[in-house]
């Protein structure tokens, strides 16, 4: 079953493109149905550099939301996580990197000032 990650966001290909140690898996991009001599066949979709890929909370990027499936780029490395951070502006949010705090279960207004 597909794992969805706290948090993504899409880049256009050719953002992702600018990154100098680059390498794209694009035999695990997603699959389109297409009709090759009358009957219809599952292949890999064509990219653009206008086509969107995702940025995860742990820096791989898929061909889809969900973390664990059509990983396209997988090469974390500290190089990696600062040009996301700098040239492409990704940052985690607060609430993506936090656990959920044992705080959900109170009663409503427990926390309430008086």
């Amino acid at each position: 079953m597909a794992t969805m990650g706290k948090y993504c966001k899409a880049y256009p290909v050719k953002r992702l493109r600018e990154f100098s140690q680059w390498t794209e898996r694009s035999d695990n991009t997603r699959k389109e149905t297409k009709k090759i001599d009358g009957t219809e066949v599952e292949v890999n979709r064509q990219l653009s550099d206008d086509d969107i890929f995702y940025l995860q909370e742990n820096y791989v990027v898929t061909d889809g939301i969900f973390k664990d499936e059509n990983i396209i780029f997988d090469q974390i490395t500290p190089e990696w996580q600062e040009f996301c951070r700098t040239v492409l502006e990704f940052e985690i949010p607060d609430y993506a990197s936090s656990t959920v705090n044992e705080t959900v279960n109170e009663p409503v207004g427990a926390n309430a000032a008086p």
